[in-house]
C-alpha cells in the first residue's frame, strides 16, 4: 500500500531545525469559538469494536504481555492479523510467508493469547493471493472449533486491487485472472467453505475507498469498477466490506460522511436485496503524513478527528496501521522529533544515521489519541452532531445511556489557545465544573481535572479535550427512543417516513417529532401521533438526514432515533430532461456527458446550470458549449450549432470534472432557469 511503511532499516537524515517560536496567543486575545452540540441530531451508536489496530507477523513484540497491556490501556477492542499485504503470502498452518520475514513468537495462537489479554476481538485476513478456500476453512476450524477462540470477523485478502490489474502492483496474487470478477468468485467460494466450518462467522470483502485509487476506474474487459463487480457477484455472500484510508493530509475528516455515504450507495445499488445488513470496516487507517507528523501531536489530532468521524457515520471498526512499524523519515514537528513511524508504539530501533527512537513500547502521540477516543465514546454511547465556527477547532459529541453528554474538542492551532462557548440543544447541563480530560503537545499522558463549566472551556494549542457533562435534571421515566426510520415514496418534493414505535416511559407518548439535521442544528419538519408522516415542501436533488423523537404527556422527550438519510429526486415531468453519465473515471477526475432534451416549446439559445455538491470539485474543461465556473456554480451556454432545440430535440455536451475527495455527482440541472428531469 503506498504510504505504508514495512519494517526495514530505514535510511533517513535527521533534519536539525532551528526555529523561533512565537509565544502562544492568549485566550483573552482571540475571538471565542462557538461550539454547537445538538442532542436531538443523533448519528450512529459507538460499537464495541470501534477502536482497533493492526498486528503484523514481522513484529517480534506482537505477543508480549507489555504490548497487550498497553493496547488494553488504550481501549483497543479489535486486533487485525496477520498484517496488511503479508496476509496474501501467509500460511497459518506452518507459520510461513514465502518472500517475507516472519518474526519468532508471532504465530496465530500467540496472537490470540495477546488479543485475549488485551480484551480485544480478533479480525483475521485469510490468504487470497497465494492461498485457497480450503486453507482458509481449515483456519476457521482450528480457531473456532478446535481452539474455541470464537473469531467472528474474517476478511478475504488484503488490498487485492493492487495486484497489477489497474497498473500498480504490490499485492501478491497467483491467480492468472486478476480481475474483480475473479476475486468475487473466490470470495463466494471462500465464504461457502469457511461458513461450512463455522456458520456464525462474518465474511468481509475488499473494496476500494471512494476517491482513492483505483476507485471508480473500469479496467479493460471488466463490467464496471472493482466495487461494482465485486458487490454484484459476491454481495449476497458477504457480511461486511473493507476500506483502507491513508489520507496523506491532516485535515480530511470532513470527507468522511461522503466517503461512507458513497459506499452505502454502492452497497444498495449492487449488493442485492438486504444489503443494509452489510457492515463497513476501516481495517487500515493512518494519517499517512510523515511530513506533517505521523507520530507527533498533529497526527494524533487528525487521528482522533478521523476515528470519531468514521464511528459517528456507522463504521464498526477503525484499525490503526500499525502497533509497531519502525523508523522512517526523521523530522522536527511542532517542537518534537517525529520519527516517521506509523506505529502506535515505538519499535526502539535506530536508523543508519544513528538516530534512535525512544525505548521499545514508548507510546507515540496517536496512541494517546486512540485512548482519548475510547474514553470519550464508549460502547453504547450515541453520537450526536457537533460543530464549531472556527476551522482550527473541531468538535464531536456523544450521549451516554446514563444521560451524560461527552464533548471532544480538538484544537489544531499550533500557537493559539481558544476559549470556547458551548451551546446545547436538546440537553440542559448541570451547574458546576465538569470532568475534563486533556492531552497537550508533547505530553506522555492524558490528564483529568474538574474545571471550567459545561458551557465554557479553554483549549490549549495542539490539544485534545474531552468534557463530560451531567444533565441538570433526572432522566428517569422518559420514553424510549423510536426505531430507525425508513423513507419511501421519495419524489422531488416529498417523502414518507415511517418508524417503529417507541416504548413509553412513566407517561403515555402523545406525539412524535421529526427533526432534520442541518449542520449541528435541527429543523423540525413535522409531528404526528402515529408512526408515519409525509414530509412536503422539500427541495429537488437534496439530501436529508432526519431523526424522530417521542414526547410524552408531561413534555418528557426521548433520545433521538437512529438517523435516516434520503435524497429527493427531480420532477417526474418537466419542459426539459437531462441524462447525465460519468463516462470515464480515473479516481481524481472524470468525463461527464450531458444529454439535454427539450420537452417544451422550441428554444433558440439556452443555458444549462448546475452546482458542485462539494468544494473539492471543479470544472476542468468542456466542449460543445461555452463553459464557466463561478464559485461552485457551473454554466454551459449554447453555441451557434446547437442553440436551437425544437420540441423533442436533443443535444449532447460534455466536460471534465476534477475532484480531490469523495465524488458526489451533481443531480439537479436547470435549463434557462427551469429544473429538468434528471436521468442517469
Amino acid at each position: 500500500m503506498p504510504g505504508k511503511i514495512l519494517p526495514r532499516a530505514a535510511t533517513a537524515a535527521l533534519l536539525t531545525l532551528t526555529t523561533l517560536i512565537a509565544p502562544p496567543a492568549r485566550a483573552d486575545d482571540v475571538t471565542p469559538v462557538t461550539v454547537t452540540v445538538n442532542a436531538r441530531a443523533a448519528l450512529a451508536t459507538a460499537p464495541e469494536t470501534g477502536i482497533g489496530s493492526n498486528h503484523a507477523i514481522w513484529d517480534a513484540n506482537l505477543g508480549t504481555d507489555q504490548t497487550a497491556d498497553l493496547l488494553k490501556d488504550a481501549g483497543v477492542k479489535l486486533l487485525r492479523y496477520p498484517g496488511g499485504s503479508y496476509s496474501d503470502i501467509y500460511h497459518w498452518a506452518d507459520h510461513t510467508a514465502p518472500g517475507g520475514y516472519v518474526a519468532p513468537n508471532t504465530d496465530f495462537d500467540t496472537f490470540m493469547r495477546g488479543a485475549r489479554r488485551t480484551g480485544a476481538q480478533a479480525m483475521v485476513t485469510a490468504n487470497y493471493g497465494t492461498g485457497t478456500a480450503e486453507e482458509a476453512a481449515a483456519w476457521v476450524r482450528h480457531a473456532n472449533v478446535t481452539k474455541g477462540y470464537g473469531v467472528k470477523y474474517w476478511e478475504i485478502g488484503n488490498e487485492n486491487y493492487g495486484n497489477g490489474h489497474y497498473g500498480s502492483a504490490w499485492e501478491a496474487d497467483d491467480h492468472a485472472d486478476k480481475s474483480p470478477a475473479e476475486y468475487a468468485r473466490h470470495v463466494v467460494a471462500y465464504a461457502d467453505a469457511m461458513k461450512a466450518a463455522d456458520p456464525t462467522i462474518k465474511i468481509g470483502a475488499v473494496l476500494t475507498t471512494p476517491a482513492n485509487w483505483p476507485d471508480a476506474i473500469t479496467a479493460e474487459g471488466d463490467d464496471g469498477s472493482w466495487n461494482k463487480v465485486v458487490l454484484s457477484l459476491a454481495g449476497p455472500k458477504i457480511d461486511f466490506v473493507i476500506l483502507h484510508w491513508y489520507p496523506g493530509a491532516l485535515d480530511r475528516a470532513g470527507q468522511v460522511p461522503d466517503m461512507i455515504r458513497l459506499t452505502r450507495q454502492q452497497l444498495a445499488a449492487y449488493a442485492g436485496p438486504g444489503s443494509d445488513r452489510i457492515g463497513i470496516a476501516m481495517t487500515e487507517f493512518n494519517t499517512g503524513s510523515s511530513s506533517n507528523g505521523t507520530n507527533t501531536q498533529p497526527g494524533a489530532l487528525a487521528a482522533a478527528d478521523a476515528y470519531a468521524s468514521l464511528l459517528a457515520n456507522g463504521v464498526f471498526t477503525v484499525d490503526w496501521w500499525n502497533v509497531h512499524n519502525g523508523i522512517g523519515n526523521v523530522t522536527e514537528v511542532e517542537g518534537h522529533t517525529d520519527y516517521g513511524d506509523f506505529g502506535l508504539l515505538s519499535s526502539g530501533v535506530c536508523n543508519s544515521s544513528g538516530v534512535c527512537e525512544p525505548p521499545l513500547n514508548t507510546p507515540f502521540a496517536p496512541y494517546h489519541a486512540l485512548r482519548m477516543v475510547s474514553v470519550f465514546a464508549r460502547a453504547g454511547d450515541q453520537f450526536v452532531t457537533a460543530a464549531t465556527d472556527q476551522p482550527k477547532v473541531s468538535a464531536h459529541a456523544v450521549r451516554r445511556p446514563n444521560g451524560d453528554l461527552a464533548v471532544m474538542l480538538i484544537n489544531a492551532s499550533p500557537d493559539t489557545s481558544y476559549p470556547v462557548a458551548v451551546d446545547y440543544a436538546g440537553f440542559t447541563p448541570a451547574a458546576g465544573a465538569p470532568t475534563v480530560l486533556t492531552h497537550v503537545n508533547g505530553a506522555d499522558a492524558i490528564t483529568t481535572a474538574t474545571t471550567g463549566t459545561a458551557t465554557s472551556q479553554t483549549l490549549p494549542p495542539l490539544s485534545l479535550t474531552t468534557v463530560v457533562v451531567r444533565p441538570a435534571a433526572p432522566q428517569a421515566g422518559l420514553p424510549g427512543a423510536p426505531g430507525r426510520p425508513t423513507a419511501s415514496n421519495v419524489t422531488d418534493r416529498a417523502a414518507t417516513l415511517s418508524w417503529p414505535a417507541a416504548a413509553p416511559g412513566a407517561r403515555p407518548i402523545v406525539k412524535y417529532e421529526l427533526h432534520r439535521q442541518n449542520g449541528a442544528v435541527s429543523e423540525q419538519l413535522g409531528e404526528t401521533a402515529g408512526t408515519s408522516y409525509t414530509v412536503g415542501n422539500l427541495k429537488p436533488g437534496t439530501t436529508y438526514t432526519v431523526n424522530v423523537i417521542a414526547r410524552d404527556s408531561g413534555g418528557g422527550v426521548s433520545w433521538a432515533s437512529p438517523p435516516v438519510t434520503f435524497t429527493t429526486g427531480t420532477p417526474a415531468t418537466s419542459s426539459c430532461t437531462v441524462r447525465f453519465t460519468d463516462q470515464t473515471d480515473w479516481a481524481s477526475g472524470y468525463v461527464g456527458a450531458v444529454e439535454i432534451t427539450n420537452n417544451g416549446a422550441p428554444v433558440n439559445g439556452w443555458t444549462l446550470s448546475f452546482t458542485w455538491p462539494r468544494p473539492w470539485q471543479s470544472l476542468g474543461s468542456g466542449w460543445s458549449a461555452t463553459w464557466t465556473q463561478t464559485g461552485s456554480n457551473v454554466r454551459a451556454v449554447s453555441e451557434p450549432g446547437n442553440a436551437s432545440l425544437a420540441t423533442g430535440a436533443s443535444t449532447t455536451i460534455g466536460f471534465v470534472g476534477n475532484y480531490a475527495g469523495p465524488n458526489l455527482l451533481p443531480t439537479v440541472f436547470t435549463l434557462n432557469g427551469t429544473v429538468c428531469t434528471t436521468r442517469q
